[in-house]
């Protein structure tokens, strides 16, 4: 196997605990969105690892994504979150995963195809982006729904919406027979049990991410990107480095350039943000960020050589808010050219 410069290193004992503490918040079993290829962290090793301790239900967004994860541990259950469109139904038939069905069309697709196949289904309760809504749910009737689902728009702030939606869904649940129902995502967990019904489906702060701040001190971080030094030189007085000349070094300065960049996920916008970690020591980061390489003042300390390992600081929401982006774009960003490695 050709050697990655790239690697990202991943806590299997994180990952865990963070499932753990939202399904104890929750109050009910928690499921995992593993969408998105676990969040750019790798769906397959992600939910080999949460059925290790409990998790059973599993999501993606699409039936490529589906048949990509392959098969899941025995007792394993999988939905795909966007259903059953025109082309699917070949994807559909291969497998045992549930399609989340989004609409009286798909409603009418999946019963022409599968009859009395169960299914899951997604009600709006005001994010109006998929789902039944509220007027359209005598369509349900006779359908085999193992789950109803609906998803909270306002769920990481104090929104009158978290409470209006929560109403709107307890009253689909009196309206439509379902075996379970759900409702929460990482942050709506965080609302309270009010929020849990049958099952919760956390995403982000499975892999880090602070939905919100009852969260902080709880969640911890999954994700270290690490880059092998390619070169390590000094940059004399005067001299610049990077694109534009955008930092000049005041005194004479040893600098590592890593093999990282924003084709990787690392952000531009980390220009004079972002760091490098040697322990518990920042080692900042000068110059631009460019498309594959960043370098790094390692005037603070190590005995940095070609090939060492560096690893970049990834405090998920402070390197979001420092970059500009959320969080979740933050884990997804992170590309294919990284090696994944759980402890």
């Amino acid at each position: 196997m050709t050697h990655r410069p790239l690697r990202l290193s991943l806590s299997t004992a994180a990952l865990q605990q963070n499932w753990r503490w939202l399904a104890d918040r929750a109050g009910v079993p928690a499921a995992a969105a593993i969408k998105s290829d676990g969040y750019g962290l790798g769906a397959a090793g992600v939910a080999e690892r949460l059925f290790e301790v409990g998790a059973r239900d599993f999501f993606v967004s699409t039936w490529d994504e589906a048949e990509a994860l392959g098969p899941l541990p025995e007792g394993s259950r999988l939905a795909v979150l966007h259903g059953l469109g025109p082309d699917d139904a070949p994807a559909a038939s291969q497998g045992a995963a549930r399609p989340v069905l989004n609409s009286v069309q798909q409603v009418q697709r999946w019963r022409a195809a599968f009859g009395d196949r169960p299914c899951d289904v997604m009600v709006d309760t005001g994010m109006n982006r998929l789902g039944l809504s509220m007027d359209e749910l005598d369509a349900l009737d006779g359908l085999q729904i193992d789950m109803l689902h609906s998803h909270l728009a306002c769920a990481d702030e104090d929104h009158r919406m978290n409470a209006a939606q929560l109403a709107r869904f307890s009253e689909a649940k009196q309206k439509v027979k379902a075996r379970r129902y759900s409702l929460a995502n990482s942050a709506g967990i965080c609302l309270g049990r009010d929020y849990s019904f049958d099952m919760v489906r956390p995403g982000l702060a499975l892999y880090g991410g602070i939905p919100r701040a009852e969260a902080k001190g709880q969640i911890r971080a999954v994700v270290t990107p690490e880059a092998q030094v390619l070169q390590v030189r000094t940059l004399k007085a005067g001299e610049t480095v990077g694109y534009g000349a955008t930092f000049t070094a005041e005194r004479d300065t040893p600098v590592a350039i890593l093999n990282i960049g924003y084709a990787d996920g690392y952000w531009r916008n980390l220009t004079g943000r972002g760091h490098a970690r040697m322990g518990d020591t920042l080692l900042p980061l000068i110059g631009r960020v460019s498309m594959d390489l960043v370098a790094v003042d390692i005037s603070r300390g190590g005995d940095w050589r070609e090939g060492d390992w560096m690893a970049l600081d990834f405090d998920l929401p402070k390197i979001a808010a420092d970059a500009g982006v959320s969080q979740y774009e933050m884990l997804t960003g992170l590309g294919s050219r990284y090696e994944r490695r759980w402890d």
